[in-house]
């Protein structure tokens, strides 16, 4: 049996909660033949908060938000179906939406958060740059700045949503929430690292990289 086929779809910048409809509609509609996709996509500035998410973790309810450096009143916040805490989107960040089946991959969660941690390791070693994973937070961190966070569903054993790399944004919304639900977590992203690209082109050695990790051959 040879390597899975996997679709890429590239959605351009996208509405979040448009996108995340059609994730569950994809979802719920699939059948066991039906391929596995990648959805490649940049939202509009948003908040979104995980199933279980604490709204704490969202400063901008906090009288000192006054004081961060950046205007927020104008961001929305989501309550999304993913797992994690709470989170940004805006231009310049890639988004990867993994809508795989897993009973078919022969994977479990752990796993497949692990394969999309190796899958941004292995993109950001093509730059010179050494991401790293933590057992107790998901995501890859760059000297303890966090470049890629990931926040996933699983649904009759088929996952959606995914993760989102930092490529070349405004990190100024982050200062307003918790990362992930971490007080005083940094992020970081390629601009600041000296890498100089579009999101799109990131998508080129991440894609490579998870295809190479789960066993896909991508069309």
């Amino acid at each position: 049996m040879g390597p899975m086929k996997l679709r890429l779809k590239h959605l351009e910048i996208g509405d979040y909660r448009q996108t995340w409809a059609a994730m569950r509609e994809f979802t719920e509609s699939r059948t066991d033949s039906t391929e596995d996709e990648i959805w490649l996509v940049e939202h509009p500035p948003v908040y979104t908060l995980g199933r279980n998410g604490d709204p704490a973790h969202i400063l901008t309810h906090h009288p000192s938000a006054r004081d961060l450096p950046v205007d927020i009143d104008d961001i929305p916040i989501v309550k999304t179906d993913r797992g994690g805490q709470v989170t940004y989107h805006g231009p310049g960040q890639l988004i990867v939406y993994t809508l795989f089946d897993i009973n078919r991959l022969g994977i479990g969660v752990r796993s497949l958060v692990s394969g999309l941690e190796n899958a941004v390791i292995a993109t950001l070693s093509q730059y010179g740059l050494r991401g790293e994973a933590r057992r107790d937070a998901p995501g890859v961190y760059i000297d303890g700045k966090k470049i890629a966070s990931l926040g996933l569903r699983i649904h009759k054993g088929r996952s959606y949503h995914g993760l989102s790399l930092n490529v070349d944004m405004d990190c100024r919304p982050f200062t307003a929430i918790n990362p992930c639900g971490y007080a005083g977590l940094e992020v970081t992203q390629l601009r600041d690292l000296g890498v100089r690209v579009k999101p799109m082109e990131a998508a080129i050695p991440l894609i490579r990289a998870m295809a190479d990790e789960f066993g896909y051959q991508c069309f």
